[in-house]
């Protein structure tokens, strides 16, 4: 069975091809680096030969809203339609929990078009949503920084290692087609500013972090539901203190 990983150079893409071959699949990691590209549709037809199923893992270079919005709706038009001259009977495509409450981000509504794209053409998929990486979480403390000092909603978040999500991933790539969504989420929920303390004590930062139920998520108010997975999601197993630990290791 050939796998053809979209994004497969990426944070995810490389650790997720990692355990596909590891259980002993064909994978075809793609990227414009390799010659394959979504929004140009070079090299597409070629990847996708004679392959069952395609994993969708690349993100837009630009978080900015057109740009985005540009990118998942040209690289998700160009994708879907190359798998169906293909003949892939799965498709498969990483996402974020709680997409449909952050619409006031128009990066969030390029990754809800992303989705209605998967939906509406036709062919098997599934759609893994996921929550913020561990490895985002000095990004996300860094949107923060005002003057001096950290400003983060205290609304809980429930972030989650990208070996987690690989690992996940692999499962659903691995297994029949959804046609729906699944969620996975870290095993921990705490409050976002409670997260970047943590954070910064581990490195030995001393900027203070002020909880501020006004300051906004790239843009996005939040509650205690904008980050956090609904009923039953999959769990990772790997702790946000045992990954410090190993990080600063």
């Amino acid at each position: 069975m050939k796998i053809v990983v979209i994004g497969g150079s990426g944070l995810i893409g490389t650790k997720l091809v990692k355990r596909l071959r590891e259980a002993g699949r064909e994978v075809l990691p793609a990227s414009p680096d390799s010659g394959v590209n979504t929004i140009t549709g070079e090299g597409l037809a070629g990847a996708l030969k004679g392959a069952r199923v395609v994993v969708d893992v690349a993100n837009s270079p630009s978080f900015e809203d057109e740009a985005a919005m540009t990118f998942f709706q040209t690289s998700g038009r160009n994708l879907l339609a190359a798998e169906a001259a293909a003949g892939v009977q799965h498709h498969v495509a990483l996402s974020v929990v709680g997409t449909e409450r952050l619409l006031e981000s128009g990066y969030f509504r390029a990754k809800m078009a992303q989705e209605d794209l998967i939906t509406a053409a036709g062919i098997p998929y599934s759609i893994l949503r996921s929550t913020q990486f561990f490895e985002f979480v000095g990004s996300i403390v860094q949107s923060g920084v005002e003057d001096g000092q950290v400003r983060l909603s205290p609304a809980l978040i429930q972030p989650i290692a990208s070996d987690d999500v690989a690992a996940a991933l692999a499962e659903v790539t691995l297994g029949a087609p959804l046609n729906g969504i699944v969620e996975v989420a870290g095993p921990e929920a705490c409050p976002l500013d409670t997260l970047a303390r943590t954070f910064l004590a581990a490195s030995g930062d001393t900027r203070k972090v002020i909880a501020d139920v006004h300051a906004r998520y790239f843009g996005v108010a939040l509650d205690d539901r904008s980050l956090t997975p609904g009923d039953g999601p999959r769990l990772g197993a790997i702790r946000f203190a045992d990954w410090l630990s190993r990080a600063a290791s």
